[in-house]
């Protein structure tokens, strides 16, 4: 692949977050019976009109600002009309010529450890428009069925500009903006349910060719099928290329199965869906006030609270981009730094990415449904800090917090009797015992053999039951067999 070059773009529609539908009364809430919220509007009966959702366009003017792009003074809705059986009315209202968000950039990190770069991809728009229903296939004897349910649910569809490089960039970028919609609050970004979907246009050039021929992956749920239909994408293309024959602009779908995308339809453009401005609708007019309320009403965003982390608690870029991934992440370190002091952020950041992540991904739980809350956390790195505990006593204190044993680390410290020992009187003894009953470990240490040494220390911690303090012990340790 390396006289190759792939380019890609990326088409994301995310439910927005609204109790009812961007152009009729209808409940968005997920997972009702089949067609028991599609109302008059939904389902195009005759004579009904449409009705802007203003929480909708609430949702588009956040994200607007939260990329920094252009959100337009006016905007129109627009008619694109195809054929489906799950799109009652033929059309599908969208916006094509003046969306509501134009330009913008997403700032995303690539890789992982030292290999990690950054980029910035630009973002062509953002539109609203409708969501169609949905076709279901299953358990109805060789029919399909339909669920007009999502028929009118408020979407934003952000569209790239072809600025991805690799499959790997191309996820780094839809989980950036993942973790932005749900910073927002604008979207649930619950894959499995459809909240958040994403089409891929995959191409591949010679470089410094001009671009090549493009087909569209539809519908790609997780971040994991994203990586593996570019990545069989772009290796189909260029064995096709390779082999003599053109590439055909198409829409294909990818099958997690097999691994493989199969064509669904040639691809249409703009024309054949015979754009028209939608009669019904008013152009959507959004003042400068109220603009400038949403920004009033917006949270920190990510990378500022990045920059923050940085220069208030004294945090390494890389450690500030982790703890701001998620909004609820952050939320968590900054609450447990509160309980702990400033002084403990460094530490803090380290158990909330460390044991506490582990944690959560060994028992599959998002961080809200930690077991250990912030100011546990907290209290337990303020017990690290005074010397009351070793980092491997704190570990179990961890534990039984997780499981409930206490309600706090001083209260499992205190009745398991957790305390460090910092008596140098008193670990100096148990030191004298331990190199008068390991005789040979003293002399290998003293022949010029390192790994005596450890083990020396951890037979005088093992005489502490690991209350010692480690660094006392090391200390009194090198001092007595000098």
């Amino acid at each position: 692949m390396n006289n190759w070059e792939v380019v890609i773009g990326i088409e994301t529609h995310a439910q927005l977050s609204t109790v009812s539908k961007i152009f009729s009364g209808a409940s968005t809430a997920f997972g009702a019976a089949p067609n028991t919220q599609a109302c008059a509007v939904d389902l195009a009966l005759p004579g009904v009109l449409p009705v802007l959702n203003r929480g909708a366009v609430d949702c588009a003017i956040r994200f607007g600002l939260a990329i920094g792009a252009e959100v337009a003074a006016k905007s129109v809705f627009a008619r694109k009309n195809y054929f489906y059986p799950d799109l009652p009315k033929g059309y599908q209202i969208s916006q094509f010529e003046l969306p509501v968000v134009k330009g913008g950039a997403l700032a995303i990190q690539v890789g992982q450890g030292d290999k990690v770069y950054e980029k910035s991809v630009r973002l062509t728009r953002a539109h609203l428009e409708e969501d169609a229903g949905k076709s279901l296939h299953e358990d109805f004897h060789g029919k399909s069925g339909i669920d007009l349910n999502r028929a009118g649910t408020p979407l934003l569809e952000i569209v790239t500009e072809p600025d991805l490089r690799s499959a790997a960039e191309a996820v780094a970028y839809a989980k950036a903006l993942h973790a932005l919609v749900r910073w927002i609050g604008i979207c649930d970004g619950n894959m499995q349910e459809g909240s958040f979907r994403c089409d891929a246009n995959v191409s591949v050039r010679r470089p410094g060719a001009p671009l090549g021929t493009r087909r569209e992956i539809k519908n790609l749920n997780s971040f994991r099928f994203l990586q593996q239909a570019i990545d069989y994408e772009v290796q189909w293309q260029i064995n096709e290329i390779e082999e003599g024959r053109a590439i055909q602009q198409a829409t294909v779908l990818f099958d997690p199965d097999s691994g493989e995308t199969r064509v669904m339809r040639t691809k249409e453009d703009a024309h054949d869906y015979r754009y028209f401005p939608d009669p019904d609708l008013l152009p959507l007019a959004i003042s400068r006030d109220w603009i400038e309320r949403t920004r009033a009403a917006m949270p920190e965003l990510p990378e500022a609270k990045k920059q923050r982390f940085v220069a208030d608690y004294g945090l390494s870029a890389y450690d500030a981009t982790t703890l701001t991934a998620s909004l609820e992440v952050a939320d968590y370190y900054e609450a447990a730094v509160a309980a702990a002091g400033k002084a403990a952020a460094k530490p803090c950041a380290n158990w909330v990415m460390g044991d506490l992540s582990s944690r959560l991904n060994k028992e599959g739980l998002d961080i809200s449904a930690s077991a250990v809350s912030a100011v546990q956390l907290g209290g337990l790195t303020m017990r690290i800090a005074d010397n009351t505990i070793s980092n491997n006593i704190a570990k179990k204190v961890f534990d039984a917090l997780w499981t409930g044993e206490g309600a706090s680390a001083d209260e499992i410290i205190e009745r398991q009797g957790l305390k460090q020992i910092t008596d140098s009187g008193a670990i100096e003894a148990l030191i004298d015992e331990v190199l008068a009953a390991n005789a040979a470990m003293v002399a290998e240490y003293k022949a010029g053999k390192e790994k005596a040494f450890n083990a020396l220390v951890g037979q005088a911690m093992k005489a502490t039951k690991g209350k010692a303090n480690p660094q006392q012990v090391n200390e009194l340790l090198k001092k007595k067999l000098s």
